[in-house]
């Protein structure tokens, strides 16, 4: 099977990148909570082992398998409704064998492997109102079950994958523009029925983030997070105060910062290592995206350049998401920061994710 590899187009600087950042977010972990730093140690090893296995292994053989894996997708997302963990009043977590994971989190993966191979099958036809149609029921059940969790923000950045895969697919131009025509008004209207006090589409916690975002001074108990993220932010200057440390004016140290190990790390990161340590991973999240599109520009296939192109969205989206929320530009919506948040489920799926980008790299087209 490596005979048809060329390892000379191995990414090794992609690898770094990934490790690089990896690294940065559990010394942050460990300052946030240093409780659970040797469990995001232990997702790293787990993280680099399915990285490099995923690597070697043909995503050709992947994408003929993926309607049993959209299947099982949807079972997940589904159990996870009916038998899943609650935290914060949403059921995103499910237990099976003695191990507890967020079965959305994988279900980005299998969203771009999926879309991946179905687009590649259907390339000719993806302007068709036919195949239109059933690619709308295809990404409506996995968004909805994630939605029904409730979780929000997951099915918003599986929504922009999903988009990202369809213009990269070539969809026709003109049926963009209609779309947009239609969404864009739509999406104001929305917004407007969702300010009204008796509405009935999102559920009352999320319009009151919605509400605290945008008038913070009347609703200070649910702003609270957002504010205190940006003083925390603002105060780590230039270098910031350094990791682990004692000062008694730290935001993070006087416990003012909410899931300071999650959702809002990058307030902990900028106030500890300052605008430079801050800027640091945000370049180095824009280097990882960017590699992701430049070994999709060279895959020898349509369905490995989604899978490139899927990937880059995934990372870059969640991140853009994350860091706005935490600098007060979008409302809270309790996203995570790749590859630099706490959690397993996530940082496995990204390396897996990173991956089969570094499998389609060893196979560029012929020239």
């Amino acid at each position: 099977m490596f005979k048809m590899y060329s390892f000379k187009n191995y990414r090794f600087r992609l690898c770094l990148f990934v490790i690089a950042i990896t690294v940065i977010g559990i010394s942050i972990i460990g300052s946030a909570l240093e409780s659970v730093q040797d469990r995001q140690i232990a997702g790293m090893v787990i993280g680099l082992f399915f990285m490099v296995f995923m690597s070697l292994f043909d995503y050709s053989i992947l994408l003929k398998l993926v309607w049993p894996m959209y299947f099982a997708n949807l079972i997940l997302l589904a159990a996870v409704i009916f038998a899943g963990e609650s935290s914060h009043g949403a059921s995103r977590w499910i237990e099976i064998a003695g191990i507890q994971f967020q079965p959305s989190e994988l279900s980005k993966i299998v969203v771009i492997l999926f879309f991946a191979a179905f687009f590649m099958k259907y390339q000719e036809q993806i302007s068709t109102l036919r195949a239109l149609a059933i690619t709308a029921v295809l990404i409506l059940l996995p968004l909805g079950l994630t939605l029904k969790q409730p979780d929000l923000s997951t099915t918003i950045v599986t929504a922009l994958i999903f988009i990202t895969l369809l213009f990269i697919a070539g969809i026709s131009y003109k049926i963009i523009g209609i779309a947009a025509a239609i969404c864009i008004p739509a999406a104001v209207i929305l917004l407007y029925i969702i300010m009204q006090p008796d509405q009935k589409i999102i559920q009352s916690y999320q319009l009151t983030r919605i509400l605290a975002w945008r008038y913070p001074k009347k609703y200070p108990s649910e702003a609270y997070q957002q504010q205190n993220s940006i003083m925390a932010i603002g105060s780590g200057q230039l270098w910031g105060k350094g990791l682990n440390n004692d000062s008694f004016d730290s935001v993070k140290n006087g416990n003012f910062i909410s899931e300071p190990h999650t959702d809002f790390i990058f307030s902990v990161a900028s106030e500890e290592l300052g605008f430079v340590g801050a800027a640091v991973i945000v370049v180095l999240l824009m280097l990882i995206a960017l590699e992701c599109v430049l070994i999709g520009r060279k895959a020898k296939d349509l369905s490995g350049r989604l899978i490139c192109c899927g990937m880059a969205a995934w990372i870059g989206f969640q991140s853009f998401v994350n860091i706005c929320v935490t600098t007060g530009l979008l409302p809270n919506t309790g996203l995570t920061l790749p590859f630099v948040s706490y959690g397993l489920t996530s940082l496995v799926s990204l390396y897996i994710g990173i991956g089969i980008v570094l499998n389609v790299g060893l196979q560029p087209k012929k020239y």
